[in-house]
């Protein structure tokens, strides 16, 4: 029988485009149904590793990948917002809602995937409403997979009479680590372990593969998509690079375990088959399912050890920045105003303290254009963020009972004070967001701009530290010298600004060059107003 290369090739490889645009359409409607609360979700949920496990699982379904729920993860264990003992439950459960595709590939409505898009199209095309709009996206992912699954079952059909195939399996019978290989490598190109389990769905369906090749196959897809999580933790926190690792481990212990029983796990399979007279497919799935599942039970009680095997194999210290507050304890709201505004006082001088941090590591960014000082700037300012949030919540609880005039004034000053910390964070964004754009436009400062950007840098940076020294002290010499150095920030802004418009004169410097450097003047003189805010409080 002659084959069509090329028809096969384009069914395979259109099939498995429109089967991926299928999953991501599907996930994202999903997401927006149940709203874009994933992040809370697993903040929240995650105060135990069993939790944690649930967590994943129920993140995982939402947005239909693994591989995003651990990306999540380990942005969440980068930011300070969960520990890598809560991080493991979470990639465990993710593992375990991934099979969920499979599962739903084992339904047998392929010859309805056209209404299936037409319906979700109808609703995404027809209506205004966002609900009815990620409805329709959900509906339309679906029918969108079975129909990709369709054509990469059409294109693999000849395989079965491809006689390098046919040894190619019963190699992969015969040496399972072929096998695990094969599903690993294949999983790193694709990105995807759920396209690949599909495609092993269809592969299988088709009888191009027996149940013995199958399943080690479907461990190296569990272990391929651990590189999304990999890259996800370059350039990031060591506490992120370990949870990524975790994954990694988790997948491959788990791998190891089951190829030892791989020959009582495949005649567990079979008989399951059997019994609840399973089709290709959803033999698949169930296979797929019991793996992870099992994999997640048998290595649950050892969290604390994968923990500690990961931070011996990735050593360092870690600085995290925490997004959660430290202070803010209702039980003094209940207790005592005066008790509560200082706890809230002791979390706003925190905050204040990440505040000059981000601002060094902007300066930092500035100087060296190292990437590493604008993630941490960055991920500063979204701790300023949660903080205002947080304590700001904490400020109206208090306010909602009986304060006397001097704790009513005190708690309008600290009010004013989280919003003032909060406005640096989003003025060295800005800087940061300058830079970006003067190195990708690349975009020349003069030495002489670069010095005097410095320079106001410096003092900027000292100006918000005495501001938070004196707020946590409340010491009005150091108010006053913030004052002063308030008044030296404005008067260098304004002298920088004219030596600037001589360079420009002389053509020293160019119109981006002038733009950049009077952006970057701009906020720190804005900073240097709302550290003089601060020490106002202070004095008054």
């Amino acid at each position: 029988m002659e084959i069509d290369v090329q028809a096969m090739l384009f069914e395979f490889i259109g099939g498995l485009g429109i089967f991926l645009l299928g999953i991501k359409y599907m996930g994202d409607g999903l997401q927006q149904s149940a709203g874009d609360r994933l992040r809370d979700i697993l903040d929240k949920f995650t105060s135990n590793p069993f939790l944690g496990v649930l967590a994943g699982i129920i993140v995982t379904v939402l947005i239909q990948s693994s591989s995003g729920t651990t990306v999540l993860t380990v942005g969440l264990v980068n930011a300070g917002f969960m520990t890598l003992r809560q991080a493991i439950g979470v990639i465990m459960g993710a593992n375990i809602g991934t099979t969920i595709t499979a599962f739903i590939i084992g339904l047998d409505i392929g010859e309805y995937a056209l209404p299936i898009i037409a319906v979700g199209c109808f609703l995404l095309f027809f209506f205004k409403n966002q609900k009815v709009n990620a409805i329709g996206q959900t509906i339309f992912g679906f029918g969108a997979l079975f129909f990709g699954l369709d054509l990469m079952s059409a294109g693999m059909e000849p395989l079965r009479s491809l006689e390098a195939f046919h040894e190619l399996t019963v190699s992969m019978s015969d040496n399972s680590i072929l096998g695990v290989v094969i599903g690993t490598v294949f999983t790193l190109i694709v990105q995807s372990s759920s396209a690949t389990i599909g495609i092993l769905q269809g592969l299988f369906a088709e009888g191009a593969i027996e149940l013995k090749a199958a399943i080690p196959v479907l461990m190296g897809d569990n272990l391929g998509t651990t590189i999304t999580a990999i890259l996800a933790s370059l350039g990031a926190t060591v506490a992120a690079k370990r949870a990524a690792f975790t994954h990694v481990i988790f997948n491959l212990m788990g791998a190891a375990i089951f190829l030892i029983f791989l020959s009582l796990f495949t005649t567990f399979v079979s008989y399951l088959q059997g019994q609840l007279n399973l089709n290709p497919e959803m033999t698949i799935a169930f296979a797929h399912g019991s793996f992870n599942m099992a994999n997640t039970v048998i290595q649950f009680p050892f969290i604390g050890i994968l923990a500690w095997i990961v931070t011996k194999i990735i050593p360092g210290e870690d600085t995290i920045i925490e997004y959660k507050p430290k202070h803010l304890d209702p039980i003094f709201i209940q207790q005592s105003s005066t008790l509560a505004l200082d706890q809230a006082k002791s979390e706003i001088v925190r905050m204040g303290e990440y505040a000059y941090k981000g601002l060094e590591e902007t300066n930092l960014y500035l100087t060296t254009q190292q990437q590493k000082y604008s993630e941490m700037a960055v991920q500063v300012e979204g701790a300023l963020n949660n903080l205002d949030r947080e304590i700001t919540d904490y400020l109206i609880s208090i306010s909602s009972g009986t304060m006397t005039e001097l704790e009513s004034a005190k708690h309008t000053s600290l009010m004013d004070t989280v919003r003032d910390i909060e406005r640096i964070g989003d003025h060295f964004e800005n800087i940061v967001e300058l830079i970006d754009y003067k190195i990708s436009n690349k975009v020349n400062i003069t030495e002489q701009a670069q010095e005097d950007l410095n320079d106001m840098f410096d003092l900027t940076i000292l100006t918000v530290k005495q501001a938070v020294k004196a707020l946590e002290t409340m010491d009005r010499e150091e108010a006053l010298a913030v004052a002063q150095k308030e008044d030296q920030i404005d008067k260098m802004e304004r002298n920088y600004r004219k030596k600037h418009i001589i360079r420009m004169n002389e053509g020293k410097c160019n119109g981006s060059a002038g733009i950049v450097f009077v952006d970057i003047l701009s906020n720190l003189e804005r900073i240097g107003d709302h550290a003089v805010n601060i020490a106002e409080e202070v004095l008054d």
